[in-house]
């Protein structure tokens, strides 16, 4: 009896509509606990269920009205138009400047549509409608002009599309109970106006100043600097350590100034002069005397060093980024992770994601247009690739280029793609940086307690065309008559203080005089360093990333023990039964007549490395297994699923190895390799692709950064990428993974370029790129890993192949020929696969009689190995013959790059010829018949002494 007195007593203050909204929530509450919220689930637990309304009295006119449920089918309605502002407010809300964009169905929130009137929400309670209601909302109408003024004005929000209860109840907090009553401080909004003017002032400075130069200007978008400056200091104030940011170049030197500190002077110059005219692109660039060919100077990162107050120090990191637009957002969450990585004990390094932060600008036809955004986007949440959350900022001018936004994108806003992250989204004008400066509050806050992603919109225009030089009347004239008509930023916030009494009208002035004074300062600085002498290094550089001898062989005692510790895993731990007999055969390998194998020697190569306190991080499609089963790094449990590293538990490790597969992106996850290794030059950084062909996906990232980041920005890098290649009759896609690109690309030593023949020479290559790990020698490695020659015998290697006082070699030598120096007549060129058949053909050859011929391999392509070759050709005065044999068609492979070389070598009296496929649009067949007969063609013309078919370009 006293639990039933409890309920009525508990559910006494609900009446009327009250009591049946009440009734409703405990229909849904009995079918689904999860449908309501959790305060409502909390109650209907503690008092059970709402008692019955009381039974309507009718009216003594006999119309039969019934006004309790007449009130509560309002309050239903009501909260309907509650989740609706919620969930499409934004869609009328003030977040375009100019308005220029096309307008929204806003009828969503209306009254009638939800036939409502004005009295029907005053008759009903605010608390009804807005659960946990502020206590000024007292009536429904009260309520819902509240909620609208929130999520309708300068400032509009979109996280409806996110599924974590927790996250979404959070944010409409924000929105609905942070936001409206956010104020900045007399002395912030100060600076805010400062930052402005500062903004708006060196972009006016500089198109006074170098008159028709580029620039891409931020104006329109000022905002966008204050914006970047508070993400930067709420970042910091959360325990960043390092902030690395990414941006194209709108808006760059502006940040570069107001953001990373960088003197004006200093970029006065780099529009005025360079240190050596006759050498410098139109465009200008400054070290070009320093042994790098340098980049426009709205390519050019920075870094600055922050400090908040004596004891918090905050590194910011702007990345160098090409035109490529967006290619830079990988790089810099690759940049994030590896300062977020603790690598210095064994196992997978520790994550800390509190110590560093990422920021990254988009522009607003970039963000939907370029794959690479949603590539990013997805790897964000991922194991291997998370990094606790980036802040995106679309820098939203409403055209591209020339291309107005409905012929850029089929979204309403550039925003858009980030909904299917569940990433959520804040609008904002970029007329109220206040607005802006609240956007990057719950952007960090977010960011802080979810670990996640969260973008800004913040919306403008652009003041002149796609650069200084563009007339964009021309494209645009009614877009640009509003821009000419419309007040910058920083004279519309100036207005508001002053109306706000904050400051005067005489103060403003004299903030634009004293930043004005200072941009001249500073440009009288840079014209009177015009006739110091410029400093001169024209050491090449090549000289600094020449690799040498690098004794890379290891003991075959320590070798013998690593191989037993890596055969050990927990009692417990079942491998797969197939797979453990495998491993096992591994056991013996280094008994006399025994050979290691590919895989066998990377799994060595990368003990030894760890055991040296060389930390490792690898990552593919099928890193873990790797695409031909040959890895099997992560073994799994054949009964629970569980996994387990025995690199992760050997006892000689002295830093961690990290091993993930990536997602089915090439792009993305090669630019955040390529990235993590830059910023941790110490790590030997692995990228491996499923087929070598796959690489073409990520071709701007190889082009941009990889081949050209050293020669650009001066950015090291030993990133390793493994492109299976190999002709096996697997068709077009399957077989090629382009060298001929790669060694178009070669130049300044930029990198390594190799094709192995042998386990040995693998595991010499990877310890040798790991021993120049952070070192001025080093360079990325791209090399054309093998597929069926992972198993073929032939590849494998003997144990003392491996021992103390071997070396990576760059040429090798067939062995069995060539012994006769004075018989050969010819000297046939390969290298990798077609190595290895051309080898099995000899051996199998009845005719023993090859004192005419010799082989040799060349290992490593580029850096071209000249001087031993070299030594090689003068040990056979009489061949007449040199012959480059290759598997890829003549347009394709190693041919161009190798005949100007060969020839360079060639004795005066002989010829330089070519044997391979003939030059096609497609790399190969897809005829597996097809293709073993042209395979056998190419061996059959390689060993004819005369052969008919033999291409030569004479000399």
């Amino acid at each position: 009896m006293s639990t039933d007195n409890n309920k009525e007593r508990s559910w006494e203050g609900f009446y009327g509509p009250n009591l049946g909204y009440a009734q409703e929530q405990y229909e849904r509450y009995v079918n689904d606990p999860a449908s309501v919220d959790a305060e409502t689930r909390s109650m209907f637990e503690r008092w059970g269920q709402p008692p019955a309304a009381e039974t309507p009295q009718v009216n003594t006119a006999g119309a039969g009205t019934t006004i309790g449920m007449n009130l509560v089918k309002k309050a239903v309605a009501a909260g309907k138009l509650v989740a609706n502002i919620r969930a499409h407010g934004h869609l009328a809300a003030n977040i375009d400047p100019l308005n220029i964009g096309p307008a929204a169905d806003s009828g969503m929130s209306s009254l009638e549509k939800y036939n409502l009137k004005e009295s029907d929400l005053t008759n009903i309670p605010g608390e009804l409608v807005w659960y946990n209601a502020p206590a000024s909302a007292v009536t429904g109408a009260d309520a819902i002009r509240m909620l609208r003024n929130a999520y309708t004005g300068t400032i509009a929000y979109e996280f409806s599309h996110v599924h974590v209860q927790e996250e979404r109840d959070w944010l409409h907090a924000q929105a609905e109970r942070i936001a409206p009553s956010f104020k900045l401080s007399s002395g912030e909004s100060k600076e805010l106006l400062r930052g402005l003017i500062e903004a708006e002032s060196f972009e006016d400075f500089l198109h006074r100043t170098f008159v028709g130069q580029k620039r891409f200007s931020v104006e329109g978008n000022e905002a966008t600097v204050p914006l970047v400056n508070e993400l930067v200091k709420q970042l910091a104030n959360n325990g960043a350590k390092n902030i690395l940011l990414g941006m194209a170049h709108r808006g760059r030197l502006n940040v570069l100034a107001h953001v990373l500190g960088k003197p004006y002077s200093k970029i006065f110059s780099e529009f005025h002069h360079a240190p050596n005219r006759n050498l410098v692109p139109s465009e200008g660039s400054m070290g070009i005397n320093y042994g790098w060919s340098g980049d426009v100077k709205y390519h050019l990162g920075a870094n600055h060093e922050l400090k908040m107050n004596e004891t918090v120090q905050t590194r910011i990191t702007l990345a160098n980024n090409p035109s490529h637009l967006e290619y830079v957002n990988p790089v810099v969450h690759g940049f994030t992770r590896a300062a977020q990585d603790n690598r210095t004990q064994p196992g997978y390094p520790v994550q800390d994601q509190s110590v560093a932060g990422a920021i990254v600008l988009h522009g607003d036809a970039a963000f939907p247009g370029e794959g690479i955004v949603t590539e990013t986007l997805n790897i964000g949440q991922l194991r291997g690739y998370n990094n606790g959350g980036s802040i995106h900022v679309i820098v939203n001018n409403k055209i591209g280029f020339t291309t107005e936004s409905g012929d850029s994108r089929s979204t309403h806003y550039s925003s858009d793609p980030a909904k299917g992250f569940e990433i959520p989204v804040i609008h904002v004008n970029a007329d109220d940086p206040e607005a802006a400066i609240l956007a990057a509050r719950i952007a960090t806050g977010y960011r802080s307690k979810f670990k996640k992603d969260f973008l800004i919109d913040l919306i403008g225009y652009r003041r002149y065309g796609h650069n200084e030089t563009d007339d964009p009347e021309t494209t645009q004239p009614t877009i640009y008559a509003k821009v000419k008509a419309h007040k910058s930023v920083s004279h519309i916030y100036g207005d508001k203080l002053v109306a706000r009494g904050i400051l005067t009208a005489d103060e403003i002035n004299a903030i634009r005089e004293d930043v004005q004074a200072i941009l001249k300062a500073a440009y009288d600085e840079m014209k009177a360093s015009e006739t110091k002498e410029q400093v001169q290094q024209n050491t090449d550089v090549r000289a600094a990333r020449q690799i040498g001898k690098i004794a890379t062989g290891v003991s075959l005692d320590q070798l013998r023990t690593i191989n037993t510790n890596l055969l050990q895993w927990p009692n417990e731990f079942k491998v797969y039964p197939k797979l453990q007999r495998i491993l096992e055969r591994r056991g013996t390998a280094f008994n006399e007549g025994e050979k290691i194998d590919w895989s066998h020697a990377e799994t060595l190569a990368f003990a030894t490395i760890l055991a040296e306190g060389k930390p490792i991080r690898i990552t593919g499609q099928d890193a873990e297994r790797a695409t031909f089963a040959h890895r099997n790094l992560v073994l799994h449990d054949a009964v629970t699923g569980d996994t387990f590293c025995p690199l992760h538990k050997l006892p000689e490790a002295k830093a961690s190895f990290a091993i993930h597969n990536s997602p089915l992106s090439e792009s993305a996850v090669l630019g955040f390799e390529y990235g993590y290794n830059v910023y941790s030059p110490e790590t030997m950084s692995i990228w491996e692709a499923q087929f070598g062909d796959f690489a073409n996906t990520a071709q701007v990232l190889i082009d941009q950064f990889i081949s050209a980041g050293r020669s650009k920005w001066s950015q090291k890098s030993n990133l390793i990428m493994l492109l299976p290649h190999g002709f096996e009759g697997q068709g077009p896609e399957h077989s090629s993974a382009r060298l001929e690109r790669f060694l178009q690309l070669s130049g300044e030593e930029n990198w390594t370029v190799a094709y192995l023949s042998s386990a040995s020479q693998y595991f010499h290559l990877l310890r040798r790129q790991a021993a120049i790990a952070g070192t001025e020698a080093a360079r990325p490695l791209v090399l054309m890993s093998p597929k069926s020659l992972i198993r073929n015998p032939r590849v494998a290697s003997s144990a003392s192949e491996f021992a103390e006082g071997t070396e990576f070699r760059t040429v090798i030598e067939q062995p069995g020929l060539g012994g006769k120096p004075e018989h050969v007549k010819r000297i046939v060129f390969c290298t990798g696969k077609m190595a290895i058949d051309l080898e099995d053909a000899l051996d199998k050859s009845e005719d023993k009689d090859n004192d005419w011929l010799h082989i040799v391999r060349i290992e490593q392509l580029y850096p071209f190995p000249q001087q031993e070759i070299e030594a090689i050709v003068a040990r056979y005065p009489n061949a007449k013959q040199l012959i480059w044999v290759q598997e890829e068609p003549q347009n394709m492979g190693a041919w161009f790059y190798m005949e100007p070389r060969l020839r360079a070598v060639a004795p005066k009296d002989a010829s330089v010829s070519y044997i391979g496929r003939p030059d096609r649009s497609s790399p190969a067949t897809g005829f597996q018949h097809v293709h073993a007969f042209e395979q056998q063609q190419i061996i059959t013309l390689t060993f004819d002494q005369k052969p008919s078919l033999t291409y030569s370009n004479g000399r």
